[in-house]
């Protein structure tokens, strides 16, 4: 399957389990993999002919600037929610990052990684 990889989209959100989280907020990044099929647009080389990337990296951040959810997780499955919309996407892998966790005596990462397929009814 082809795929699209879009890393490094990064926003600053309101998600978390701590009320000064949805106050305050915090940066979030997000990378995405997404199973798409691109044999068209390699033969046309026109951008009608495959999934338009900016649309997504516009949705990712809109979620990210505008819910507030209280785990990662929930903010990771309503950006695959989104981007299935789309019915050109078939699968999406959703890297959702935490860069500085307000936990004590912690300097690293937090990261959820989700992979959500279409459903076909």
């Amino acid at each position: 399957m082809d795929s699209i990889r879009v890393t490094g989209i990064r926003g600053y959100g309101y998600t978390g389990y701590l009320p000064e989280e949805q106050v305050l907020g915090q940066w979030f990044e997000v990378d995405l993999t997404l199973e798409t099929d691109l044999a068209a647009a390699g033969k046309s080389d026109r951008l009608e002919d495959t999934l338009d990337y900016r649309s997504v990296i516009s949705a990712v951040d809109r979620i990210i600037k505008t819910a507030k959810f209280v785990t990662i997780e929930r903010m990771a499955q309503a950006i695959a929610d989104e981007i299935l919309a789309d019915d050109r996407v078939r699968q999406v892998r959703i890297q959702l990052t935490k860069p500085a966790p307000p936990i004590p005596d912690f300097g690293g990462k937090v990261t959820v990684d989700i992979v959500r397929s279409r459903v076909n009814t």
